[in-house]
């Protein structure tokens, strides 16, 4: 027999339940006993494609492992990975959600596993995760969650994680930009954008940026950029060798590949060093190898998403010393452009596809129905 009762069961690390909350429990008679299954609502890929095969379904509620907490999430970056993922050009690494996207989260914590020591139920928490963000419910290895600051709404702390993560490991890590130096970030209006110009800033270095139009440019001086590069006007390397009275940056932050690589090369001064993050115009280019040589460059990259929970909390922690301070200061402040219930998903993810946005785009699942 089944039976759907309207009352959701938080799971305690003592197995007990507090009930509240409006969802569907589905409890199903197994001879004497009941085996119940918790429901919430989620944004599944239906199959890779266009953005309406992003659909609101029931999926199952996730339980926290022993290092996990559970957040019930009121709100939910969007991100690029998340467009290629729903196109079925990046599968999600093992462990992973396989059809809910989703790579950052905030919300309240409702569940803590039996090994977390920092957490506790009721905390309020911004988080990377690895997907199923797109959802009202998402499990979180202790340490890739953050405090959000208290002068922060829950969207403001969804846009945090994906690209705060991203930025400090590739331009402070593997970049290793130093406060007296030069950095050009591709894509200056993008979500990632956004987050290098200020941390970049407020690091003490500076900062050039490329985008795509003047409304864009101007942003991004507002912003903190020393100048911004209309890349469908002008040449980047030709303004900024130029600007830089010959002496080419010091760091590229570069989600562009394809052609992009043999003008960064060119821009880059001696020792620079270019980090690759993305390949949106093609992951083939033609290089000279003795610019590489002659200037002693060092071309790196990463990605984010597979790496292991140790790597990435390792990240959070440093977020939380350097960064989250500027945070609580308002000297870095998140930029949002446009928030979307979680049932739009697909409308938000068409905005993300036309490049039209500044800043990040967010998904809110407080009035899902």
């Amino acid at each position: 027999m089944q039976r759907k009762l309207r009352a959701l069961p938080i799971y305690s690390p003592r197995n007990t339940f507090n009930f509240y909350s409006a969802s569907f429990i589905q409890a199903f008679s197994l001879s004497s006993s009941f085996t119940i299954i918790v429901i919430m609502k989620a944004i599944v890929i239906e199959k890779p494609g266009s953005p309406e095969v992003l659909q609101l379904k029931e999926k199952p509620k996730p339980e926290p492992a022993a290092q996990e907490i559970l957040v019930k999430v009121a709100a939910a970056g969007i991100n690029r990975p998340d467009v290629a993922q729903r196109k079925g050009h990046y599968p999600p690494p093992a462990g992973a959600s396989p059809d809910i996207p989703g790579l950052e989260i905030a919300g309240t914590i409702v569940a803590v596993g039996a090994n977390v020591s920092r957490w506790r139920i009721g905390d309020k928490v911004c988080a990377l995760v690895t997907g199923g963000g797109y959802a009202e419910y998402c499990v979180v290895p202790e340490g890739q969650a953050l405090p959000i600051p208290d002068n922060l709404s829950f969207a403001e702390g969804a846009s945090l994680p994906e690209t705060f993560f991203t930025v400090w490991s590739n331009v402070f890590d593997r970049g290793r930009l130093q406060p007296t130096e030069t950095l050009l970030v591709h894509g200056g209006s993008s979500g990632i954008g956004v987050a290098a110009i200020q941390l970049a800033t407020a690091w003490g270095s500076t900062v050039y940026v490329t985008a795509g139009t003047k409304e864009k440019c101007l942003y991004c001086e507002t912003l903190g950029a020393e100048k911004a590069v209309n890349y469908k006007t002008e040449k980047f390397n030709d303004v900024l060798r130029q600007e830089t009275r010959g002496r080419g940056v010091d760091v590229i932050l570069d989600m562009i590949g394809g052609d992009y690589i043999s003008d960064n090369l060119d821009i880059l001064a001696e020792e620079g060093r270019l980090v690759l993050i993305n390949v949106m115009q093609g992951d083939v280019a033609q290089v000279k190898l003795s610019t590489i040589m002659k200037k002693r460059l060092t071309v790196t990259g990463s990605t984010l998403r597979a790496r292991d929970t140790t790597f990435k909390s390792a990240i959070a922690a440093q977020l939380e010393k350097h960064v989250w301070p500027w945070l609580q200061s308002g000297k870095v402040k998140p930029v949002i452009y446009k928030t979307f219930p979680l049932s739009d998903a697909a409308a938000a993810h068409a905005l993300m596809e036309s490049s039209e946005h500044i800043g990040k785009i967010v998904l809110l699942t407080e009035e899902v129905e």
